[in-house]
């Protein structure tokens, strides 16, 4: 059991939207993944006129924790008016603030990232922060209240797995709430290998959406997140640099 703030989750796997080929695609994978949770883009939705095209139209909300994201924001004033937004539109009262820092590597601005988080904590809002794999950041984040951290595997859409393990396992046992890797994975392994460091769960988009099979790819990311945690709560061999008989010897005889 997954716990973010109120929310009690079953599933590890927390789903991107809107990246999807179509709607069919996208409700298949929803449903192959077993998520109980789907963020998307608020800038992304058309959260008040019914008439206009909805990406999650085919999808029964109602079975889902549905997530807004500040993607698209620069600045703490921006976020905060997205974060205004989905309320209003009623969607959820728990939000991913993501400020983006740097055009070319999109890597999120921490200090916006902290003083929206400060102002949306003040106004109630459940907060999970995205944010660099920064270890003091993610402490500094959890005092202040937040209810997740979101540090990136490495940079968004990129693929290219967990960039730094060691600090991500820093992260994860540093603070106290729960620790969801968000960007950057591409493969099952890539996820296992998030998990197996502690993660509490993983955010997807791209590494499901635009794979060859999406629908296979989002069933092979939840089995590899099921066997990561798993392999954590079992505890690994301890790593050795000698050979050691996996047969005993003591109390053999020898021809």
């Amino acid at each position: 059991m997954l716990n973010i703030g109120p929310f009690k989750l079953n599933s590890r796997l927390l789903l991107g939207t809107g990246k999807f080929a179509d709607e069919e695609t996208q409700s298949k994978a929803i449903q192959a993944s077993e998520t109980d949770v789907l963020t998307f883009a608020v800038r992304r939705m058309n959260l008040y006129d019914k008439n206009l095209p909805n990406p999650l139209a085919d999808v029964d909300l109602s079975k889902f924790v549905t997530f807004p994201n500040t993607a698209g924001a620069k600045t703490t004033e921006e976020a905060l008016r997205i974060s205004e937004i989905a309320d209003h539109a009623g969607v959820c009262d728990m939000i991913k603030v993501e400020i983006i820092g740097d055009d070319d590597t999109l890597l999120p601005d921490p200090f916006a990232t902290y003083e929206t988080c400060k102002i949306l904590l003040d106004k109630g809002f459940i907060v999970c922060p995205y944010i660099s794999n920064d270890v003091v950041l993610a402490k500094r984040l959890e005092e202040l209240g937040v209810h997740a951290v979101m540090p990136l595997a490495s940079p968004i859409g990129t693929g290219r797995g967990i960039n730094n393990p060691l600090n991500l396992r820093y992260i994860v046992e540093r603070v106290n709430v729960p620790v969801i890797v968000d960007a950057g994975i591409g493969s099952p392994k890539d996820a296992c290998q998030a998990m197996e460091l502690g993660a509490d769960g993983i955010l997807l988009n791209s590494a499901i959406s635009k794979a060859e099979d999406p629908v296979k790819m989002a069933e092979a990311m939840k089995l590899g997140i099921q066997a990561g945690r798993l392999s954590y709560e079992a505890g690994r061999i301890p790593v050795k640099y000698t050979a050691e008989a996996s047969s005993p010897t003591e109390g053999i005889g020898f021809l």
